[in-house]
């Protein structure tokens, strides 16, 4: 029977991120038995020797649990990862060894950006990600499959009162706040980003919100030489974050 956050995850690469990540949530594999490809009897060996049940079954039965996403001839149902609430993220914070890093999503609301987001916040070693838990996208289905595996490796914490959270990261943890804004007149590349760091990045189209702006600690753009005025909260994000990492990095 399937319980109530169990989804499909559709295609090679994200089901051996969850049989990487977080094989304990995964109830089964279905695979179609026509194919005998090398990569697909990868995942089944691999899903065989965590000891989660395989069957094999028609193209047509992927097709119609895929719901439209390609499957590459694999599908896992897995329990969807939970997402975190406020005194997940004090635990968290007061267990690290180093300067915290952390990613605010100010109301991003398309699960493939919170996905890539997710994904990205992972290859830098942000700690975790937090957005508010209304208006806000969740680690639904494609959220977790546009994240590859980083659904499962970090967390995303879910806030009531995002302005409230980010006052109680400033005066309890000591966390630096920096927002995004076009208008800023700091450089990203002008910031520090050293220390105990939130980057926070507003939502699709609309930027950060008023009273999430007032709370952060510095304003900066990105610097933009061409015609478009934004990127992609996803693709800013990279930037961001990245740059974060650099200066990390280089401070040691």
């Amino acid at each position: 029977m399937n319980s109530p956050r169990s989804q499909w995850i559709a295609g090679i690469h994200a089901v051996r991120g969850a049989l990487g990540h977080g094989a304990e949530r995964v109830h089964e594999l279905l695979v179609d038995r026509r194919r005998q490809d090398k990569r697909l009897r990868s995942l089944v060996e691999r899903a065989t020797a965590l000891g989660v049940p395989v069957r094999q079954v028609e193209r047509a039965e992927l097709d119609r649990l895929a719901d439209g996403a390609t499957h590459q001839g694999v599908l896992a149902r897995s329990e969807a990862p939970a997402a975190r609430n406020e005194q997940d993220l004090d635990r968290l914070l007061r267990g690290l060894s180093e300067p915290a890093f952390l990613l605010i999503l100010d109301g991003v609301t398309d699960p493939h950006n919170l996905g890539a987001c997710l994904r990205t916040a992972d290859a830098v070693g942000v700690h975790a990600v937090i957005a508010p838990a209304d208006r806000s996208a969740g680690l639904t289905p494609v959220a977790c499959k546009v994240a590859s595996g980083a659904a499962e490796t970090v967390p995303l914490v879910q806030v009531k009162n995002l302005a409230r959270t980010l006052k109680r990261l400033q005066e309890e943890h000591r966390v630096f706040l920096v927002g995004t804004a076009g208008e800023a007149k700091t450089s990203l590349f002008d910031a520090d980003l050293t220390g105990p760091l939130g980057m926070v990045m507003g939502a699709e189209g609309r930027g950060l919100r008023r009273l999430t702006r007032e709370q952060c600690d510095q304003l900066v753009c990105l610097p933009m030489r061409g015609t478009v005025e934004s990127l992609n909260v996803s693709v800013a994000t990279g930037v961001c974050l990245y740059e974060g990492l650099r200066q990390r990095s280089i401070s040691g």
